[in-house]
């Protein structure tokens, strides 16, 4: 086999590059502690990381295009504080609870793809505005208080089962099959295509018959599906409906896309590759907790990690030029 047969079958570096990062990690932190290679940890870390890897699929969608999403984290919050007020308070059956909390959130999905298609503000802008206003909703509509006694349905995705001596979690489950249901849909599909299309050049892709601003809408909307899932994954994880939920996940959604090798500039990444990254965020979290870290320098090594993340993507981008 030649080496230009062995280039064409491989996958790009930069695809790899979170997989040998997640490696690495894991290699790491198996010499160093004794409990990080146990399928009972796996397990944990992955139940850890369902709210944030599904909301890092709407982000992912959005970051394609060019674009950002800073109120994923606080529409995620608002969807799971409807959902269980609906169910607890005003004693909704929890079918119709959790289609009202994804309703919420896909329509503030569809306010975000407005503003941004239609007015034409920057998505940095439109998302910085939407997220103080899902927390000021989120408070106002709970009172500030932790919504509890939810029904048994809207816990069902924390439960787990017994797979080879490991307890799983339902949510974890739903969470990869998402993710292979995007992938498929992006890689095989003319409208995921469109996706990439409308990140690389929205001009180019209205001169084919392509309307760049239908993609977007379709997206942030998605997008907003996306975080309502995220809302069931986090009420169920909790078993509570949390006001104060939401505050951090934003960012760690980005962190996951970026280090996953989606690029900020639109076009390019690879969906999987946002699951991965949050695995990598999770990973490196458990394994320094489970060497008595601090958090605060958990923090800041994934801050760095993100840095070095977005800097390998500019260098990339020039490199290509």
């Amino acid at each position: 086999m030649t080496a230009t047969t062995l280039n064409a079958k491989l996958p790009p570096l930069g695809q790899l590059g979170p997989f040998i990062a997640l490696l690495i990690a894991c290699i790491a932190f198996g010499f160093t502690t004794d409990q990080f290679f146990s399928g009972e940890n796996f397990s944990l870390i992955l139940q850890q990381v369902t709210v944030v890897g599904v909301i890092a699929i709407g982000q992912t969608l959005i970051i394609l295009t060019a674009g950002i999403d800073l109120s994923c984290g606080m529409i995620m919050a608002l969807g799971s504080i409807v959902m269980t007020k609906l169910a607890a308070d005003m004693g909704l059956p929890a079918p119709l609870a959790i289609l009202a909390g994804i309703a919420v959130t896909a329509g503030f999905g569809l306010v975000n793809g407005l503003l941004v298609t239609r007015i034409k503000l920057p998505p940095f802008i439109v998302t910085l505005g939407t997220f103080n206003i899902a927390f000021a909703i989120t408070q106002l509509y709970s009172g500030a208080q932790t919504v509890t006694e939810v029904p048994p349905m809207m816990t069902w995705f924390g439960s787990t089962f017994a797979l080879g001596g490991t307890n799983v979690a339902y949510g974890t489950v739903l969470m990869i099959l998402l993710y292979l249901g995007v992938w498929f849909w992006l890689r095989e599909t003319g409208a995921g295509r469109h996706v990439y299309a409308v990140g690389n050049n929205p001009e180019a892709t209205r001169l084919v018959g392509i309307p760049p601003e239908r993609v977007l809408l379709g997206v942030y909307v998605l997008a907003g599906v996306f975080y309502g899932i995220a809302s069931l994954m986090s009420v169920a994880r909790t078993g509570v409906g949390d006001p104060n939920a939401g505050q951090t996940e934003n960012l760690d959604a980005i962190t996951a896309v970026v280090l996953g090798g989606t690029s900020l500039f639109g076009g390019r990444g690879m969906i999987l590759g946002s699951l991965v990254g949050a695995v990598v965020v999770g990973v490196l979290r458990n394994g320094l907790t489970l060497m008595g870290v601090s958090s605060v320098y958990q923090v800041l090594i994934t801050g760095i990690l993100v840095i070095v993340a977005v800097t390998v993507d500019q260098l990339s981008r020039k490199g290509g030029r």
